[in-house]
């Protein structure tokens, strides 16, 4: 996984409630394993309208959503689609917890922000469309001064800082892992035949 210590760039708005993981990615793309190849699939049908809002801002690093973005089914395609589309960040009200559980565990910062908050950078990027978010130092920030700071768990906030998957933290305690090893002898012999 890749680390990310802050994301900045030019932003897109979805500004819908309620969008769920078979609009992000509907089920016909969902053949493969591989976490590489579905960003041409993201928001399928919804890109089909030339008027759909992610048409009106090319090579979006930012997301901003509505309330409750990424809910229904638990599928991490959803996450994996937007990271290949080019989104490192998704700015919403608040997020489904399974999406947001598999958001950090791939890389991908679901940062939760107040509504007033929300708006006041929603305000900020329709004038100058930059941001820049901060994972380090917990803040959004406009070019314009605006600065908005934000809550992400401890765990959260590592995991994407740092780019740390599941063996990547198993790797870190490999001292400890190792003293234990040479202190408790094998059960079974694996290499018995």
């Amino acid at each position: 996984m890749r680390p990310l210590p802050s994301v900045s760039g030019r932003v897109a708005v979805l500004d819908r409630a309620d969008v769920d993981t078979d609009q992000i990615i509907p089920k016909q793309f969902l053949k493969r394993i591989e976490r590489a190849g579905y960003g041409e699939f993201l928001f399928f049908d919804w890109m089909k309208d030339p008027a759909f809002e992610l048409h009106a801002v090319a090579d979006a690093s930012i997301l901003i959503a509505g309330r409750n973005f990424g809910c229904g089914s638990s599928r991490e395609h959803a996450v994996w689609a937007l990271d290949d589309y080019g989104f490192r960040a998704v700015l919403a009200p608040s997020f489904g917890d399974i999406f947001r559980t598999n958001a950090v565990t791939a890389g991908l910062a679901p940062i939760v922000l107040g509504a007033d908050e929300l708006a006041a950078v929603k305000e900020a990027v329709a004038q100058d469309n930059e941001l820049t978010v901060d994972l380090e130092q917990l803040v959004v920030s406009h070019p314009s001064g605006l600065r908005v700071t934000f809550e992400l768990d401890p765990y959260a906030q590592e995991t994407l800082v740092h780019g740390l998957d599941s063996v990547a933290r198993t790797l870190q305690r490999e001292p400890e892992i190792t003293a234990y090893e040479a202190t408790h002898p094998p059960r079974v012999d694996a290499f018995a035949v």
